[in-house]
């Protein structure tokens, strides 16, 4: 049995980098690894000390999304039982996707390679993503008679409609300059300079208002799903709380801003 840790863990200051920790299997999405790493975010955003999550992974391949073996190796089942397998690993991993946006720290994807079908969706999931220029993205479910209905619900929340159903329809893979475009993803860096613009930005995020971000973030998820009127209504309700509210940093920040100093926040 393999011993080693799906999901590795390691806090840097304020930044907990997660690693998926199967190279040799092209990092899926099992059971037990979607398991382990929404553990290992749930832990992450109960530490205190945490204000940025980065999601990364060991070998050449991001994640080659659900586990195919997984999910036929259990054809000797009778069909009523393969049904409730395959029914569990699509619920966990639709919980795992919901719990990256309804964390409240800010998840930044840091991609090495080919992110593919529910690979490509927990790119999509995290709140910002940067992509090598050897990094791919794909939804080739067509391709052997699936389609990626499960990882659209993601990806068509990044991108254009049309653009999710070109990825879906025709199964190829689009590059990580075209995935930028499309706004799958934000920044394209070069395959050395991955890890250092990754701690750039989660470093730059983590030295802004915790307390701001953890509402900020809940708000936009929430009032991108409704009217826009609702949505208005959402967002002005948040902000007046933010900037009346005695125990958060509005005041702080827009002193300092006036000041022309360096805010202390408060924290969480």
């Amino acid at each position: 049995m393999d011993k080693e840790p799906y999901v590795i863990s390691e806090k840097i200051g304020h930044v907990t980098w997660l690693t998926l920790n199967r190279p040799k299997q092209r990092n899926p999405l099992s059971n037990d690894m979607m398991l382990f790493l929404k553990e290992s975010l749930d832990n992450a955003a109960e530490n205190q000390e945490t204000r940025v999550i980065v999601i990364k992974a060991n070998g050449p391949v991001f994640s080659a999304g659900h586990s195919l073996k997984e999910m036929s190796a259990k054809r000797d089942l009778s069909e009523n039982s393969r049904q409730q397998l395959i029914k569990m690993i699509l619920a966990n991993c639709s919980t795992l996707m919901c719990s990256i946006m309804s964390n409240p720290k800010p998840i930044i994807a840091s991609v090495q390679g080919p992110a593919t079908a529910a690979g490509c969706q927990l790119v999509s999931a995290c709140d910002l993503a940067i992509a090598t220029n050897e990094s791919s993205f794909c939804t080739p479910g067509v391709n052997i008679g699936v389609f990626c209905t499960t990882p659209l619900v993601g990806i068509a929340r990044n991108i254009h409609r049309k653009h999710a159903m070109e990825m879906a329809l025709t199964g190829d893979a689009i590059t990580a300059q075209k995935a930028e475009r499309y706004g799958l993803i934000n920044e394209v860096v070069n395959s050395e300079d991955l890890e250092s613009a990754t701690t750039a930005l989660a470093k730059k995020i983590a030295s802004r208002s915790a307390q701001t971000i953890v509402a900020g973030k809940a708000m936009f998820y929430k009032q991108i799903e409704v009217p826009i009127a609702d949505a208005f209504a959402l967002a002005n309700e948040t902000m007046l709380n933010n900037i009346m509210s005695k125990a958060g940093d509005a005041d702080e920040g827009i002193g300092a801003f006036l000041e022309k100093r360096t805010p202390n926040w408060k924290g969480l």
